[in-house]
């Protein structure tokens, strides 16, 4: 910062106090500036000039699918008013499709909501059964429990006690874990049987994806 002085006397000079705060004043007012460029995107996939390749595999309707020199591949999607899309840069030679990309970009999206909507959507089907339950019971409620676990359900199995029939809660158990074993090619075991109130609750989910 500049010192301006004025003279007291012949070796005597002091700053300008009022120059000073002004200074002072105005540095404390600056702001540091803003960033308003725009944040730019990445693209999911190399597009048009972006392929790196020297030849690709060019893929797409209307056109003959083959291997091609990057120039030529470009010039083919050109002449289609579309784009060349790298669908898959890690094969040898990459694959490219000529499409329109915002067009291609807006499927890809939606299939990926598609798949993760699938994926979170996990039915759980309940299954009841006594303290007293006998083997006609046991195996036709074992029938129902293969069949949800194959079709990607889990399974919530538990047996109700009512009234003074808690008393009878490791027959519960028992029965609970009979059922896990006897399911065993076809599920495993989330949580083992596990007394809340009145229920004694496992859990089971499928070992192999839906059918």
């Amino acid at each position: 910062m500049d010192c301006r002085f004025f003279s007291l006397g012949k070796n005597n000079h002091i700053c300008s106090l009022n120059f000073i705060n002004k200074e002072v004043k105005i540095a404390k007012q600056r702001r540091k500036p803003r960033f308003r460029g725009r944040v730019r995107v990445e693209e999911p996939y190399r597009v048009n000039g972006r392929i790196t390749a020297r030849e690709v595999r060019v893929v797409g309707e209307g056109i003959e699918q083959g291997v091609y020199p990057l120039r030529e591949a470009l010039r083919l999607a050109d002449d289609q008013g579309l784009d060349l899309v790298e669908i898959s840069a890690k094969a040898v030679p990459p694959v490219c499709r000529i499409v329109e990309y915002s067009k291609f970009k807006y499927e890809q999206k939606k299939k990926q909501k598609e798949i993760k909507a699938k994926a979170q959507k996990t039915v759980l089907k309940e299954i009841r059964f006594g303290p007293n339950t006998d083997d006609h019971d046991f195996n036709f409620k074992l029938k129902h429990a293969k069949n949800f676990l194959e079709d990607g359900c889990k399974v919530k199995a538990y047996v109700h006690f009512v009234g003074r029939t808690i008393v009878f809660k490791e027959r519960g158990e028992i029965l609970l874990l009979k059922f896990a074993q006897a399911l065993e090619d076809h599920a495993k075991v989330d949580q083992l049987p596990k007394l809340e109130g009145k229920r004694m609750i496992i859990m089971l989910s499928p070992k192999k994806a839906a059918k």
